[in-house]
C-alpha cells in the first residue's frame, strides 16, 4: 500500500489480545509494508485515536519503506473500554505487547504523544529487548512541574471535557490545546466530537479511572537512567497541558536523548509543525 491508498477505513484492524489481566478487543491501523515498523501511542483527550491524532505522519514514513502501526490504547476509539484503578501507562504498555505477540512483531520504534509518551516509557522499562528507537512529544514522565502549578490549565480543560462532553467544553480545551488556532475547523471539531460521543462508556470509564486513581500518569524519573534506546525528545514552548521543563527531565534523565524545542507550538508537535516533525522524525529514525 502506498500512501496515496491511506486511509482510516482501509487500514483499520481489529484484534483479540490475551495478556497478563487483560483480555480486550483492541483497534488499531496497519499502514505500508516494511520490515521496520513504528508504533504510534495517542494522547489521552476525549475523542482521540490513533488516526486523529497522527494522520499527518503516516504518509511519509510509509513512503520511506516502514510499517506504520497506529494504536487505539484501551478505552479509546474504538478499542474496548476499560476501568483503570492502577497505572494507565503500564495498562497500555501491556496492551501494546499483546498486540506485537498477536502480530508476532518481535522489535518495534515508538512514537508516543502525551499518554502515549507515558507509556512508552513504561513499555520501555518493562520491555526493553522488544524496543528499538523512542521519540517523545508533550508526556513520558508523569512527575509535577517544577514552575507550573498542578494540574495544568489544559489538564483541567481536558478532565472538565470528560465530564461535560459538549462542544463548548471541547472548544474550550483545543483553544488551549495548540498555539495557532486558525488550522481548528469545525469539521474537526464535529468529527472530535462524533467520535467523543460515540463511546459514552469511555467517557464515563476515564471519569471512574480518575476517581479511583488520581494518579493515573506515574513519575517514571527514578527509573530512566535504566533506558538506553537512543531518544529523541520533541516539545512545544506553549504546552499548556504538559509545560515542557518535563522534557527537560526527561533529556535529563535518558542517557541517549536529545530535545527539539519548537517555538509556536502548543501540545501538538506533530500536528502543529508536521513538515519538519515528519523531517526530524526520518531522520533520527534512519540515521
Amino acid at each position: 500500500m502506498t500512501s496515496q491508498h491511506l486511509t482510516e477505513a482501509a487500514t483499520s484492524r481489529f484484534v483479540r489480545i490475551r495478556e497478563g489481566e487483560l483480555d480486550l478487543q483492541l483497534h488499531y491501523n496497519d499502514c505500508g509494508q516494511g520490515e521496520r515498523v513504528v508504533v504510534m501511542l495517542h494522547g489521552s483527550g476525549p475523542g482521540a485515536s490513533g488516526w486523529a491524532n497522527f494522520n499527518r505522519n503516516v504518509a511519509p514514513l510509509v513512503d520511506a519503506g516502514f510499517r506504520v502501526i497506529l494504536l487505539d490504547c484501551p478505552g479509546w476509539s474504538k478499542s474496548d473500554s476499560i476501568v483503570c484503578e492502577g497505572s494507565r501507562s503500564d495498562l497500555n504498555a501491556t496492551a501494546l505487547k499483546g498486540l506485537l505477540d498477536a502480530l508476532d512483531i518481535e522489535r518495534v520504534d515508538i512514537i508516543g504523544n502525551s499518554m502515549g509518551g507515558h507509556s512508552t516509557v513504561a513499555f520501555a522499562l518493562r520491555y526493553p529487548a522488544r524496543l528499538g528507537k523512542l521519540i517523545l512529544m508533550g508526556g513520558g514522565t508523569g512527575g509535577a512541574s517544577l514552575f507550573t502549578p498542578m494540574p495544568t490549565e489544559g489538564i483541567k480543560r481536558l478532565q472538565g471535557l470528560y465530564r461535560g462532553p459538549t462542544i463548548d467544553n471541547l472548544k474550550a480545551m483545543m483553544d488551549i490545546f495548540v498555539y495557532d488556532t486558525s488550522d481548528l475547523t469545525e469539521e474537526l471539531f464535529q468529527a472530535r466530537l462524533d467520535n467523543m460521543l460515540a463511546r459514552r462508556d469511555h467517557l464515563e470509564n476515564f471519569v471512574k479511572s480518575i476517581e479511583a486513581n488520581p494518579r493515573q500518569f506515574p513519575d517514571f524519573s527514578p527509573r530512566l537512567g535504566e533506558i538506553t534506546a537512543e531518544t529523541l525528545v520533541i516539545w512545544g514552548r506553549q504546552d499548556r497541558f504538559v509545560p515542557m521543563d518535563t522534557g527537560l527531565r526527561l533529556v535529563a534523565g535518558l542517557p541517549n536523548a536529545e530535545l527539539h524545542l519548537f517555538n509556536r507550538c502548543g501540545h501538538w508537535a506533530q500536528w502543529e509543525h508536521a513538515d519538519k516533525f515528519n523531517r526530524m522524525v526520518l531522520d533520527f529514525l534512519t540515521h
